[in-house]
Parts: structure tokens; sequence; C-alpha cells
């Protein structure tokens, strides 16, 4: 989660940096006007290009945080299904020895009374 927050800081500041070199680039450029028109033209479409990039850099790490939230979820689920399944079993073997112990508490009683 923390490594999400650095890339989103990163990206902001990777694009005010952009802008901000674009544009003191310009204040200290001697130029003609047409000339600094197509330079802030050629600016901005790289400035587009990188946050395109650096976009689809997120994009594909957001999809493998998903990819191995989604593996961590199906881990934990098999083993929470594991051990429900053991303590299930050990469970019904509990029950099963007290059901005995009890018929043959019960059973010698019952046979002394008949007596």
């Amino acid at each position: 989660m923390s490594d999400n927050k650095d890339f989103g800081a990163f990206l902001i500041g990777f694009i005010v940096g952009g802008l901000t070199g674009a544009a003191v680039s310009l204040l200290f450029a001697p130029q003609s006007g047409e000339e600094t028109r197509e330079l802030i033209h050629d600016k901005a479409i790289q400035l587009r290009d990188r946050a395109s990039e650096t976009v689809e850099d997120a994009w594909l790490q957001a999809e493998e945080a998903l990819e191995q939230a989604k593996q961590k979820t199906e881990e934990w689920s098999q083993l929470a299904k594991e051990q429900a399944d053991e303590l299930l079993q050990k469970s019904e073997k509990a029950i099963e020895e007290g059901r005995e112990k009890l018929v043959k508490t019960i059973q010698p009683k019952d046979k002394a009374e008949e007596a």
C-alpha cells in the first residue's frame, strides 16, 4: 500500500517537475513567438508521452498488485478450509469417543438393573 502512495507522489512530482522545467526553459530562451509556441507544443507532446508511459507503468503495477492479492487470498482461503476440515474431523472423533464412553458407562448399569 505504501508503494502505491509513493508511486502516486512520484507521478505528481514528475508532472509538476516537467511543467516547471518547461516553463523555466521558455522564460530563459531568447526566441521569437513562433519558435516559442513550437517549443511549447513539442514540450507538451513530450510531457504527454511521459505521463502516458508513467500511467501505463502505474496500471501494470496495479494489475500486478491485484494478481498478488488474489493469489494470497486463495492461499489463505485454502489454509482456512484445511484447518476447518481438520477441526471438524477432530470434533467428530471426540464426539464419537465421548459417545462410546457414555455407552460403556450406561451399559453396565443397564445390565446390573436387569439382574
